[in-house]
């Protein structure tokens, strides 16, 4: 794809030298499978899938742990694409059934139903493994103490574990959007899109370091979000370009979390990537570190 062979230099010029020569382990997590967004001309579910599979396996990505939202796994090829991840070799974790919000359930309970209803579609290609990890939905752990301390209390009592997030480039938002300009074979805009995008990745690159060293002193493993879209399959290969050309080490989500710095977020209430979480229970000053760059205009564009 384009523009690898600038990786480098521009990863070097965007952050301070001491920065941009240090390494950092990352575990790599994909959300919604096995639907996620609108489908664009020419690609099936399963493409997309297998995409992602091809894409991890060229970069030496040895587990890329897909949290599966099981009531869209409908017919032969949606259990088809969970089935692909089990065969090439990454696991596959809870997303709750429907990607239901725990804060928008009507009730605790119905949340939990709605989790326990995504089950059985993840144990049975889990069986012999550790199955019980849990995505939370829009990455909402709960803002009202009654719903983050009860999603907490079931998940202990039943052996799940939270996969957390650290950083993520928002690529659910650009997905409706490059559907529609596939489909009016829009290549200006699917250009645009492409531009700013990657332009958000050095960013978002960049703020994840900065942010690290201002919260925890040093850099902590990394977990990054992605998800199983059209758009995602797409732009992941010039993705990894640019994290390997930062240093990444990928590693598992457990060998990630086995840091204290996820033990700690674990029991901080609300949403979000954990070291903004941290900072502000720190009351961290975060001003100042760089911004991801704007997203493009999903709800407009290609109409």
């Amino acid at each position: 794809m384009r523009r690898t062979a600038a990786l480098v230099l521009m990863l070097t010029v965007a952050l301070p030298a001491t920065a941009s020569a240090q390494g950092f382990d990352v575990a790599v997590t994909v959300d919604d499978l096995p639907v996620h967004g609108a489908l664009p001309p020419g690609m099936t579910r399963l493409s997309i899938a297998r995409s992602h599979i091809e894409t991890f396996k060229a970069h030496g990505v040895a587990e890329a742990f897909g949290f599966v939202n099981a009531a869209k796994a409908t017919d032969a090829e949606t259990n088809a694409v969970l089935d692909a991840w089990r065969a090439a070799g990454h696991p596959l974790g809870n997303h709750t059934a429907t990607h239901l919000n725990l804060e928008k359930a009507d009730t605790l309970e119905a949340w939990i139903a709605d989790l326990e209803a995504g089950q059985p579609a993840v144990a049975e290609r889990m069986k012999g493994q550790d199955w019980r990890y849990l995505r939370f939905p829009n990455l909402t752990a709960g803002t009202r103490p009654e719903r983050h301390d009860g999603a907490a209390a079931y998940l202990a009592a039943h052996g799940y574990k939270v996969a957390h997030v650290t950083f993520s480039f928002s690529d659910w938002s650009y997905s409706d959007a490059y559907a529609r300009c596939v489909a009016r074979n829009d290549q200006a805009a699917i250009r645009t899109m492409e531009d700013q995008y990657l332009r958000g990745v050095d960013d978002g690159v960049a703020r994840m370091r900065a942010v690290s060293q201002r919260v925890y002193g040093r850099m902590i493993p990394q977990v990054l979000l992605t998800h199983i879209g059209g758009w995602s399959a797409h732009m992941l290969p010039e993705v990894l370009d640019r994290l390997d050309a930062a240093g990444a080490r990928y590693v598992t989500l457990e060998a990630a979390q086995k840091d204290p710095a996820y033990a700690e977020a674990q029991a901080l209430p609300g949403g979000g990537g954990i070291m903004d979480r941290t900072a502000k229970a720190r009351n961290i000053d975060l001003s100042g570190i760089v911004a991801p760059s704007e997203q493009v205009d999903s709800k407009t564009l290609c109409r």
